[in-house]
């Protein structure tokens, strides 16, 4: 899924209590950690070019990265930490397990699939790429009808 769903998503499904607008970030956090790293990398040390990278293109680390940010153990761990410090906090971080959950299910196997249970499992689900016309249309609805409901919510609520 692109990075800018992520972050509706995290702020549509966990951002309207208290610390609402650190769920855009945890929304992104795993592509952050990895692509957005990677990102800075190319700016400092090489040439940035626009556009999808080669799988050969890529340093091992940034498939390193991949696979701690995008497991559910590792977002789960730091949750778990994050609620015996401040349990109001560990809400907007359960934006992080959706970004994963979601693309388990839309990156298929030749391009990043997601590696769920690193590290105890190295299983990766092949699924049904976000680039995906139908996927990225149902994307866009979905957001939609998410801050259609909060807004409506929210209304009803004052």
């Amino acid at each position: 899924m692109d990075t800018l769903s992520h972050a509706l998503y995290g702020k549509g499904l966990f951002g309207y209590k208290k610390y609402r607008w650190y769920s855009f970030f945890f929304g992104i956090i795993p592509d952050i950690f990895s692509f957005g790293i990677y990102f800075i990398y190319l700016i400092v040390f090489s040439e940035f070019e626009f556009g999808r990278p080669s799988r050969e293109e890529l340093p091992d680390w940034v498939y390193d990265l991949y696979d701690v940010s995008h497991s559910m153990v590792t977002a789960l761990v730091f949750i778990a930490i994050a609620y015996k410090i401040n349990k109001d906090f560990a809400w907007p971080m359960l934006a992080w397990p959706m970004h994963i959950i979601v693309d388990f299910f839309t990156h298929s196997i030749e391009f990043f699939p997601t590696p769920i249970l690193w590290p105890i499992s190295d299983y990766r689900f092949d699924g049904v790429p976000w680039s995906n016309p139908y996927v990225m249309g149902i994307n866009f609805i979905l957001i939609f009808l998410i801050f259609i409901y909060r807004w409506r919510t929210r209304l009803k609520n004052k």
